[in-house]
């Protein structure tokens, strides 16, 4: 789901602004366990499918968004970009002969990062695969997630999922989940009610803060993002309602590579055979998301 479906993020331990405690933004997860395994081997097939001006510098360059722990967020050394995106990337790219190497950038320039200006060779920043995106990129499936909200802790506000009306909701721009709460404001308009109030932000990280800090009565994004934000925060934040629309994600490269889509469906296929993919999972925690098969442009 999202225009983007996105996302809450606290990269570079962006919440210690507020003051909370972050257990663990520093810990083994994200700074101490090498990104790639030397089990992971080029699989030449899957290596002659990358087009030779990609593989021509040995690197595979992805943008992203980092701002979506735990998919991908700034690590303590506030500059090396990780997560479970991250090391799925790289292994992928370990898988075609080539590095992966990843850039960050806000969320509505990734798609024309690939598409137009040729400034990424591909992207991974928790895209969930919709019909509107598949018009414009070839995407590869390797992961699902749902929406989950947050509030904070106590729910203050008694906000719920199915009563939001006239109250504060915080969403980072141009994802689906910006959509699903638009949506449930013209329901509430629609039944007489008061609009609800919602703040769009540029990284989810400030919509974070914005729950954390009360400015804001809760939030949306993936749901992998919801439980690590709840636990980094030391359970100063709580889920709000159930997941719901679970989706998968997908890998983005240009509409006119499909020798290039094809081979990450191949590797990615190489690395959930051979437990490498489960291994990485697990590392982040996120293992319920988990896929046996991945696909191009599969039917969303």
């Amino acid at each position: 789901m999202k225009l983007l479906h996105r996302r809450m993020a606290l990269g570079a331990c962006a919440l210690a602004s507020v003051s909370l405690v972050l257990a663990g933004c520093g810990d083994s997860a994200t700074s101490d366990t090498p990104s790639t395994s030397a089990a992971i081997a080029k699989d030449d097939a899957i290596a002659a499918l990358v087009p030779a001006a990609i593989s021509a510098d040995g690197k595979l360059t992805f943008g992203t968004d980092a701002s979506y722990a735990p998919s991908e967020f700034i690590d303590v050394d506030g500059k090396t970009v990780v997560g479970f995106d991250v090391d799925l990337g790289k292994a992928v790219a370990q898988v075609m002969g080539l590095e992966g190497t990843f850039a960050n950038a806000p969320f509505d320039s990734l798609i024309p990062g690939v598409t137009t200006t040729d400034k990424f060779e591909a992207s991974m920043s928790s895209f969930t695969i919709n019909p509107e995106r598949l018009t414009q990129v070839n995407m590869v499936s390797y992961f699902n997630a749902g929406t989950s909200w947050a509030t904070a802790k106590g729910n203050a506000s008694a906000i719920t999922q199915d009563d939001a009306c006239g109250k504060k909701v915080a969403v980072q721009k141009a994802t689906v989940q910006a959509d699903d709460i638009a949506a449930r404001s013209k329901k509430c308009t629609d039944a007489g009610k008061a609009a609800i109030k919602v703040d769009i932000y540029q990284l989810q990280s400030d919509a974070t803060s914005a729950v954390a800090t009360g400015k804001d009565d809760a939030m949306l994004a993936d749901s992998p993002v919801i439980l690590y934000a709840i636990q980094q925060t030391g359970d100063k934040l709580e889920q709000l309602g159930d997941t719901y629309g679970a989706a998968p994600y997908g890998a983005v490269v240009a509409k006119n590579q499909t020798d290039l889509a094809n081979a990450f469906q191949q590797a990615f296929q190489k690395i959930i055979d051979s437990g490498e993919y489960a291994k990485i999972l697990e590392k982040w925690n996120v293992q319920s998301g988990a896929i046996k098969t991945s696909e191009v442009n599969p039917a969303s």
